[in-house]
């Protein structure tokens, strides 16, 4: 986790420089640019603390290590579901949303509703049929 907060603490003097830049060059006329780049920078600056905090607390993972092999990194790296229709069903329902902003909110609320209902599944997927434990 260590190069990750790196990556993101480097980004944050260079969205705070950005804002400033932005800022000279339109004379200060334009107030989302030269404000909205340096919140980028503190927004980033927040990931990069939590992710050098978290990386202080935890031991050294296999992809920190710069003399590491691929095979370091090998076994289980989660729980997936290869077999599960619900996250196509909440990215179709998502779909619906996005379509009810565009054309009304009654077809925005019958994609929340189905959202709902799809993230509801896949949440207590295992917790029923052949999967259940």
């Amino acid at each position: 986790m260590k190069i990750e907060a790196r990556l993101f603490l480097w980004g944050t003097p260079f969205f705070v420089l950005a804002g400033v830049v932005y800022g000279y060059m339109t004379d200060w006329q334009e107030p989302v640019g030269y404000l909205g780049m340096p919140l980028v920078g503190g927004l980033v600056a927040m990931i990069g603390a939590y992710l050098a905090l978290t990386a202080r607390r935890i031991d050294a993972r296999p992809e920190d290590n710069p003399n590491g092999n691929i095979e370091d990194a090998a076994g289980d790296q989660g729980v997936y579901a290869p077999w599960s229709w619900w996250p196509l069903a909440i990215a179709g329902s998502a779909a619906i949303c996005f379509l009810g902003l565009a054309v009304g909110w009654w077809v925005f609320y019958i994609g929340f509703c189905a959202a709902v209902i799809a993230l509801v599944g896949w949440v207590f997927e295992y917790s029923r049929g052949i999967h259940s434990h």
